[in-house]
């Protein structure tokens, strides 16, 4: 088993990746989590923890491997208007 695991700060937030590119043929699992702080919001999802299965091979066809592909999805749902509302949002606090 080649499982990975990546541990790198995005945005301030600790993420944690960890990578099956061989979970169950013809499958690889893909884990997203934040893990400091644990349970933070991020652009791929709102819980700070993610779960996919996906074709074998699809991640190693790119360039920039696991951590490389996993980086430029965060950086590219980032620049949607949903991401920016929340974080203006987190700055101003709420009061409900």
């Amino acid at each position: 088993m080649n499982k990975e695991t990546h541990r790198f700060i995005w945005q301030g937030i600790e993420v944690e990746v960890n990578y099956n590119p061989e979970w169950y043929a013809p499958f690889a699992h893909l884990e997203i989590k934040s893990i400091n702080p644990e349970h933070a919001p991020l652009p791929i999802t709102e819980t700070g923890y993610l779960s996919r299965f996906h074709q074998q091979g699809i991640i190693e066809a790119h360039e920039g491997g696991v951590l490389g592909q996993v980086t430029a999805w965060l950086d590219e749902e980032a620049e949607k208007s949903e991401w920016k509302a929340h974080i203006e949002a987190s700055r101003q606090g709420s009061l409900f």
